[in-house]
């Protein structure tokens, strides 16, 4: 039963991929190509969000950028929407990934990962520190985004645990790209919306530099 689930899934899994890579889409998950993928969201009309959150999932399965796809949430959907439909989108591909490499091929990723350096740190960190691993490292990019989903499946960790708290722990990140790409494509200028979303994703990239800081700090003083 196990198995027969596990080949349905490969089977979407595949299909997605296949309709995206028709499309051109992997040909142009890059920074310089946002304008493009805005276009081909767009087409889509009200089903524009669902497929933008797919190709995030899809992201973070087949370790496709994240960067380009999280900056595209803020220039199509704008400041507020795009940081939604982006925590979202990057949430569920995480948990999805999380998925695959703890039930779906876990044997081929524990080759692939097993003796690396990442996942014996984040190994390590998860039998140590628990779930605030799990806020270092989303909440600083020591170690790369896709790579930690996979490497996370192979852990202790409970995935109710690492999907909520992975997806709280990028808010911040996430933030600081959508909201300011959001008000830079917004075609509004210096108005005080706009000026208000750069503050904040100020205030978030702030935040985010401060951390490794912090923590250094309270590992001096234990």
């Amino acid at each position: 039963m196990k198995n027969k689930k596990g080949t349905t899934i490969l089977i979407a899994f595949l299909i997605v991929i296949f309709v995206l890579y028709k499309g051109g889409v992997f040909d142009y998950i890059s920074l310089e190509n946002i304008k493009e993928l805005k276009n081909w969201i767009n087409s889509f009309g009200v089903l524009g969000p669902l497929v933008y959150i797919a190709l995030y999932i899809v992201a973070c399965i087949f370790f496709l950028p994240g960067l380009p796809i999280t900056v595209l949430g803020g220039v199509v959907f704008g400041p507020l929407m795009g940081t939604v439909y982006t925590v979202i989108g990057a949430g569920l591909g995480m948990s999805s990934a999380f998925l695959v490499a703890r039930y779906l091929f876990r044997e081929s990723i524990e080759r692939k990962f097993s003796d690396s350096l990442i996942f014996q740190k984040i190994d390590q960190g998860v039998k140590n520190q628990g779930w605030r691993i799990l806020m270092t490292t989303r909440l600083v990019p020591i170690f790369p985004f896709n790579v930690q989903n996979y490497v996370y499946g192979l852990t202790g960790i409970s995935f109710l645990q690492y999907s909520i708290l992975s997806t709280i722990f990028i808010i911040p990140g996430t933030a600081a790209y959508t909201l300011s790409a959001g008000a830079i494509a917004s075609g509004e200028g210096i108005s005080a919306k706009n000026l208000t979303y750069l503050g904040v994703a100020a205030l978030c990239f702030i935040f985010i530099s401060l951390i490794p800081k912090l923590l250094e700090k309270k590992k001096d003083q234990n």
